[in-house]
């Protein structure tokens, strides 16, 4: 480790777990509000334990069943969420219609019959539609029970890529084909569905399996199938992200041992090497621990990124008494600590989350992640930034409408009180990855807007600001000639000597006199302006707005 680094962070973790909770809540030094984190969640599918929780066999059925997803798409949306990590392939079965293998009962409650629509390309379109991306994730060496539907069709289809280890069936990575098999599949998700990432689970050797090849020849095995899959994948789609769930601590550390379960050494992840290889664009390590075997191992993690992401995943099912007898402060504490060191969060499960297990979602959703965030750019994969949109129109009215033009995929939109909208300040983020290139937001009419355009590696445009192009809402819109404003004839201005002139941030630009219904405005610079009226007791009424262009 960098002793630099760790001596600093891990001065700020002691300090940090002596912070009461409720005392942190206060501290506006501890919410920092990045606008690059990715913040994710592992949606299971096996058993339907997250979704679905009913069966697809009628139109009423899968009514329901989409109806079931779209509810905790709109509750992720709402917790600032901005990854759904989607489990596609469950046991060598498909949550979609594959070539190569059979449905999975989940959906229809039968293995191998359709649920009558196709779920994978539903929960990324409902994904898209929220701004969120969606990762098909794709569990690669179990298949299930001997005797399942997923390891019955293999053992017709591929008999010499599979190894039996008692009732329970595994790809095998040491077989030639099996890295071929494997990236077929995850290339045919890419090339029928618009994803936006593939993420390997249990790309390893079982702890099960009685390793009988040096470590390092293990390692090779199974980096043969991240390698197959990455190329896979990149063809098709370069901008695809590529991703696993590694086990939570690479390797040893100097002062910390991970008691025999790791990565590198005990299941032959070479994941850190695969960052640095360009094998993986991301990785969501699986860090279900507490204290000090989850601290220090983020760090190195951090330090191990090679310049590319990392997601911890937090083991938020031990907030379940059932599963364990974590408390609250345990995962918002690892949570502001991955912060600090620039890491972003995946939870698993999706229904712990989604179900506020002891508070956690009520908590993430008002502090942690109180504004949203943006994926951070594949920079490793090109950083040239797009050309910015065009012509951004807003129209205030009942509702305010924007409307601008461009060429790429994808538009962030930014909103302020202040002129030019500082597009750096997350807080500033009203909704990410539009693919349309308009959007009705809101009414309220005291704001600027700006646009910046996205590509599908992330990378964005300089912002187009609304300034001379904003349209207040016509019924408040007071006429002048560049001179003389000409004011409203109506009660709240009938008691009024003077008017004042504010700019849409709020700041008073002047007081002046209105006589026989009309003010001087000769000398006022171009911008858009609040009118209001001020009487001889000091009350003020919002008469409407002007805008100057000269």
């Amino acid at each position: 480790m960098k002793k630099a680094t760790t001596f600093i962070l891990l001065s700020f973790l002691f300090a940090w777990t002596n912070i009461p909770l409720c005392q942190a809540t206060q501290s506006p030094t501890i919410y920092q509000h990045p606008k690059y984190e990715v913040r994710a969640v592992w949606l299971t599918t096996i058993g339907g334990i997250d979704w679905p929780h009913s069966y697809a066999r009628t139109e009423s059925g899968i009514a329901k069943q989409k109806k079931e997803l779209t509810d905790i798409l709109d509750k992720l949306k709402k917790a600032n969420i901005n990854t759904v990590l989607i489990q596609t392939r469950v046991r060598a079965t498909m949550i979609y219609p594959s070539d190569f293998e059979p449905f999975d009962g989940c959906l229809s409650g039968n293995p191998g019959v359709s649920p009558g629509y196709d779920a994978l390309r539903f929960a990324i379109e409902e994904c898209h539609k929220r701004g969120m991306e969606c990762h098909a994730w794709v569990v690669t060496i179990p298949i299930g029970k001997w005797n399942g539907a997923g390891c019955r069709n293999l053992r017709r289809t591929q008999p010499r890529l599979l190894k039996r280890i008692g009732d329970e069936g595994f790809m095998n990575p040491e077989a030639d084909g099996t890295a071929e098999y494997i990236a077929k599949l995850c290339r045919e998700i890419v090339r029928r569905y618009d994803v936006d990432g593939i993420h390997l689970d249990y790309i390893r050797y079982p702890e099960t399996w009685r390793i009988t090849v040096p470590r390092y020849q293990g390692r090779e095995y199974i980096t043969r199938i991240v390698r197959a899959t990455h190329d896979a994948v990149k063809s098709e789609k370069p901008w695809v992200k590529m991703s696993c769930s590694p086990i939570g601590k690479f390797c040893d550390l100097t002062r910390y041992s991970s008691n025999g379960w790791n990565a590198y050494d005990k299941v032959c992840q070479d994941a850190q090497g695969w960052l640095r290889d360009g094998l993986m664009d991301q990785l969501y390590p699986m860090m279900y621990f507490r204290n000090n075997q989850f601290y220090p191992f983020a760090i190195n993690w951090s330090e191990g990124s090679y310049g590319k992401t990392v997601v911890p995943g937090l083991g938020i099912y031990f907030l379940d008494p059932r599963e364990g007898k974590w408390q609250l402060g345990d995962i918002t504490r690892e949570m502001h600590f991955l912060r600090q060191i620039g890491l972003g969060h995946a939870f698993f499960r999706s229904k712990f989350f989604t179900d506020n297990t002891k508070g956690l979602y009520d908590y993430v959703t008002e502090y942690i992640n109180q504004y949203p965030a943006l994926v951070p750019p594949m920079t490793w994969m090109g950083a040239k930034r797009p050309a910015a949109p065009k012509s951004l129109r807003v129209e205030y009215g009942g509702s305010t409408r924007l409307e601008w033009s461009g060429s790429t995929p994808y538009y962030n939109i930014y909103s302020s009180r202040e002129y030019p909208v500082d597009v750096n300040d997350a807080r500033n983020l009203v909704a990410q990855r539009v693919e349309r290139k308009s959007l009705v937001i809101g009414t309220d009419q005291e704001r600027f807007y700006a646009v910046t355009a996205m590509d599908r590696y992330g990378n964005e445009s300089e912002a187009v600001q609304n300034y001379q192009n904003a349209v207040p809402n016509t019924k408040n819109n007071l006429k002048h000639d560049g001179k003389t404003l000409r004011l409203p004839k109506n009660g709240n201005i009938l008691d009024a000597d003077y008017i004042t002139i504010e700019t849409v941030q709020g700041n008073v630009v002047d007081t002046r006199p209105c006589k026989n219904g009309s003010a001087n405005i000769a000398d006022i610079k171009n911008g858009i302006y609040i009118v209001r009226s001020l009487n001889k007791k000091g009350q003020t009424h919002r008469l409407g707005y002007f805008i100057v262009r000269r």
